[in-house]
């Protein structure tokens, strides 16, 4: 069985929403009114990164890296089409947009409920949001439309490939045009620990076990013992971070929505310039479904693990970034919808 087939959407996931809810709930509570939890966290810091989100992110990432199956970029050349809109859509256009979507929000739009402080923290959180394409629940999103399980496998592990090589320059670069100073080698640890680290290790993973066990035990039997790994590790994560985000919360309650706003907007008008092209290229509902998926969805947790890595765990970036994770199921649910009942768009498989 595919991996892609065997990620169904679980009980966590199809209620991830209302999860991140209740822990958003919980960390605030903790606090207001426990605040000597996060106190006691913050103490166990390195360079900026707090040790125990640390544990907790690898936590949520490693299981994603081990369903990468690097393997398949053999076959890239077979047919190309949707891989390019992908590349383009998630490297020359999304970040880009994000950036032009946010900001005319938080500087124009909400300038009367915003302070340009505050502007300034939000926007780099949704620069991270957009230039991390999604990794892992992409294939939730390729498997509810149907997609093609190899093809979508190849889309996420290039993406996986170019997030090590541009992610960091263009994070950067749009940084600084908000004049905000992110240091190159605080980035480059931020993507050595979340991306390259447990990249590896999932790939040595997956290849040590399929070696001794067979590809059908590893999928259908060793990652389904990592299934509410992530969910768990994000969830544990979201209750430290809004710890330490409690008052910002309690005295700004609106701005979870005005955060909300562009990244909404954002979401759907990447998933239309990722999937309309499809159809003008005559490409499956199979691959095209996908390609909107991946275009539409973000890599929250990477973004959520460098905005803590550079910002700190109680900066207002952290705050945009669990943003994205609250709209990010509601939204894609929503799309798959739009795509399943648009499949008559594209031509027979």
């Amino acid at each position: 069985m595919s991996k892609a087939k065997s990620s169904g959407i679980g009980f966590f996931e199809k209620y991830l929403t209302l999860w991140v809810i209740l822990c958003m709930i919980v960390g605030v509570l903790i606090g207001k009114f426990i605040p000597a939890f996060p106190a006691f966290l913050s103490k166990f810091e390195y360079y900026q990164v707090s040790i125990p989100i640390a544990i907790l992110l690898w936590l949520m990432i490693y299981p994603m890296m081990m369903k990468v199956d690097f393997e398949s970029i053999r076959n890239v050349g077979k047919n190309p089409k949707g891989l390019f809109v992908t590349w383009i859509a998630n490297w020359v256009i999304k970040p880009f947009t994000m950036y032009g979507i946010a900001a005319l929000f938080f500087y124009v739009i909400f300038k009367n409920w915003i302070t340009p402080e505050l502007a300034k923290d939000y926007l780099a959180g949704a620069v991270l949001l957009g230039a991390a394409p999604c990794t892992a629940m992409v294939f939730v999103w390729s498997h509810l439309t149907k997609g093609n399980p190899a093809y979508t496998v190849v889309q996420v592990a290039t993406n996986d490939i170019i997030i090590l090589i541009a992610f960091i320059p263009i994070v950067k670069f749009l940084l600084g045009l908000s004049d905000i100073s992110v240091p190159w080698n605080t980035l480059i640890l931020s993507v050595l620990l979340f991306v390259v680290i447990p990249l590896t290790g999932g790939i040595i993973t997956r290849l040590v076990i399929v070696k001794h066990r067979g590809l059908d035990y590893f999928e259908n039997k060793f990652i389904p013992k990592f299934n509410h790994a992530t969910i768990g590790g994000l969830l544990l994560t979201l209750i430290i971070i809004f710890s330490f985000q409690g008052n910002v919360i309690i005295n700004n309650p609106l701005h979870i929505l005005l955060i909300a706003v562009p990244l909404i907007i954002q979401t759907y008008l990447i998933f239309f310039i990722s999937y309309i092209p499809c159809k003008w290229l005559k490409l499956p509902h199979n691959v095209a479904a996908p390609a909107g998926m991946i275009g539409a969805s973000n890599f929250f947790e990477l973004s959520v693990a460098v905005a803590i890595a550079v910002f700190g765990t109680s900066s207002p970036v952290v705050l945009a970034t669990v943003v994205g994770v609250l709209v990010e199921v509601p939204v894609m649910l929503a799309l798959v919808k739009i795509a399943n009942k648009t499949k008559r768009w594209f031509p027979a498989q």
